[in-house]
């Protein structure tokens, strides 16, 4: 559920379609996490232009989510 505990990082994480098969295409989101003070733990594809994004807790209080620090590629113009 929503209140799992998020324990890693998204890296390289390709959001497609529900029911899409075949490559990417420009416009499916590449989201990435995987570096140092990355902290995007989760990505939900809800519509073509809204997704959740769920962020690690701090490492050092649990309590708190102060950054935002991921990178998104692949998007196409007006997205």
């Amino acid at each position: 559920g929503i209140d799992d505990i998020i324990a890693g990082n998204v890296s390289k994480y390709i959001v497609l379609p529900a029911g899409y098969c075949g490559q990417p295409k420009k416009g499916h989101l590449i989201f990435d996490a995987c570096f140092e003070s990355g902290n995007l733990g989760r990505v939900d594809h809800v519509t073509e232009f809204e997704y959740d994004l769920f962020i690690r807790p701090d490492t050092c209080n649990p309590r708190f989510r102060v950054w935002f620090n991921f990178t998104v590629e692949n998007v196409k113009e007006s997205q």
